[in-house]
């Protein structure tokens, strides 16, 4: 056997000789960034690992650590073996997270006569909101929000899924136990500042996508990973919340909003309902920007709909000085006459980029001709000696990168664009074939609605500019928040939504972007850079 100290808590942590780091603290509960989820690739699991007890350095760990970090003991936890005693220094803690838990609110009618309490509920794949409701007022009671606890096990959803595949005995039950945990820390938690027992809530009312949706209940995703995607439900469900240890009455019922495929979850269905498309004069988008770009198209009466894997750049991750939406993260970036002006979330100092950051750093790039069309930075010699932004492109070894900012330094990769240019290219593509499959040009468009965490915090400039969304919508758009909680909100206090929003999901199309005719020649078009 092996002992782990965790510094600064003294957490002493028993584990086999042997045994991977990054596994043991997650298994222990505690939380490392991990968004390759122990493949080695993100190199964003560092901690601080002292004593004997650990593998030597490996050739993951040169690649991702500067010197000076391997001098002070600096690992990739995920890399390391452990062979005897060690103390281990976790690097980043959690911050104050900014997430979304407001959005637009329809005119609805609400079921009468009711007593007591609902929880309203949105399970995102980073983000996890929740609403405490007087079901008769209809009023929110309190609220609560927290990163999903399921991340140590991977930042996207197929990385979970992974998960899944490599702990077949325990995998499943383990992301359950995560999600349920945070939802009832939460459900408590409103609880408390209600000032009312957890025994009178009547309802809990859940809209997430079909993978978290899977993991909240208990059932095997992996079909979702898998071809032909296949998930084990997609009608609404309706159980005792006991059933799946949530903590609040006795006789508390859990409603899960219906979804369509693989990958137009409930949370989408939601937002459909939300921005009422069903009814939709005209042809309008709705379009959900996060880890997966979902798209709904209502044009003369017909809903099609479309899933695009945008990745987690677009939230901070798989970037090179990438973080969350927390305090410190660079949010916005112009550039001056005199160099750079950068926003941070909070007026903190700068800590990292996050997705909206990384979006408004490369839409400067593309303004101020230092990435081409293609993508690829210009050469550094190519820049005018009077600029203010000469000395900022530089090359390391054969790779080209960007100065954000010098203390602490934080960079712009070619890799990073390349991420972003991937999901541009993803959105965009979807964006485009669902008007081709209605027949319908981007002129014609009446309106496009923006949804989801990260596109509340994303300008217009920021969208158009980067070329995610074409130049022809910028005047369209809408921002509706987080419309996937306000989706279940209103299911939760009508009897009619619920009936909607089932009926919903049976109409809608989906259409896989694999199988549309021309796809590669439309993806490799939307890669481009405006």
């Amino acid at each position: 056997m092996a002992g782990i100290t965790v510094g600064k808590t003294g957490q002493r942590i028993s584990c086999q000789e042997g045994a991977n780091l990054l596994e043991v603290l997650l298994e222990a509960g505690i939380i490392v960034d991990n968004p390759c989820n122990g493949k080695g690739i993100c190199g964003k699991c560092k901690v601080k690992v002292t004593g004997e007890g650990a593998s030597s350095m490996s050739g993951t760990e040169e690649i991702h650590l500067k010197t000076e970090e391997v001098d002070q003991g600096i690992r990739l936890s995920c890399m390391v073996q452990i062979l005897g005693d060690l103390e281990v220094e976790i690097l980043k803690q959690e911050g104050t997270h900014t997430i979304l838990d407001q959005g637009y609110l329809p005119e609805f009618q609400r079921d009468q006569g009711r007593e007591g309490y609902g929880v309203a509920v949105d399970i995102g794949t980073t983000t996890v909101v929740a609403a405490l409701i007087d079901l008769e007022t209809g009023e929110e009671a309190a609220s609560a929000s927290m990163i999903n606890a399921q991340k140590q096990y991977g930042l996207d959803v197929l990385t979970r899924i992974t998960y899944e595949y490599e702990h077949p005995e325990t995998g499943a039950r383990e992301l359950q136990k995560a999600i349920v945990g945070s939802l009832n820390a939460m459900i408590a938690q409103m609880c408390r500042e209600a000032d009312i027992s957890p025994e009178i809530i009547r309802e809990i009312d859940v809209s997430a996508n079909c993978t978290m949706m899977h993991m909240l209940l208990g059932v095997d995703a992996r079909s979702i990973g898998r071809a032909p995607y296949q998930p084990a439900f997609l009608e609404a469900k309706t159980l005792l919340a006991g059933e799946i240890g949530l903590k609040a009455g006795e006789h508390t019922r859990l409603y899960c909003l219906p979804q369509v495929s693989a990958y137009i979850g409930a949370d989408i269905v939601a937002g459909a309902h939300v921005c009422q498309l069903a009814r939709a004069q005209g042809n309008v988008l709705f379009i959900d920007i996060g880890t997966n770009g979902e798209i709904v198209l209502a044009s003369r009466g017909r809903l099609l709909c479309c899933s695009c894997a945008a990745g987690p750049a677009l939230e901070g991750m798989n970037i090179s000085s990438g973080m969350r939406a927390d305090e410190g993260a660079i949010e916005d970036v112009t550039f001056t006459e005199d160099g750079i002006q950068l926003t941070t979330i909070g007026d903190q100092e700068p800590a990292g980029i996050c997705g909206s950051g990384i979006l408004a750093v490369l839409r400067e790039l593309l303004g101020a001709g230092l990435v081409k069309k293609t993508g690829v930075f210009v050469k550094p010699e190519q820049i005018p000696q009077e600029s203010a932004l000469r000395g900022r492109l530089r090359t390391n070894g054969k790779k080209r990168e960007f100065i954000l900012c010098e203390e602490p330094e934080l960079l712009v990769t070619q890799s990073d664009i390349r991420q972003v240019q991937l999901a541009k290219g993803a959105i965009l593509s979807g964006f485009t074939a669902l008007l081709g499959k209605a027949g319908l040009e981007m002129e014609e468009l009446d309106q496009v609605m923006i949804a989801g965490q990260f596109g509340a915090h994303l300008p217009a400039d920021s969208l158009v500019g980067t070329g995610i969304l074409p130049k022809e919508v910028k005047e369209k758009l809408v921002y509706v928040g987080n419309s996937s909680k306000t989706g279940a909100y209103m299911t939760l206090l009508s009897q009619a939504a619920k009936q909607d929003v089932e009926e919903m999901a049976c109409r809608m199309e989906y259409m896989e972007l694999a199988e549309t005719e021309n796809y590669e020649r439309i993806f490799a078009e939307c890669m481009i850079f405006p």
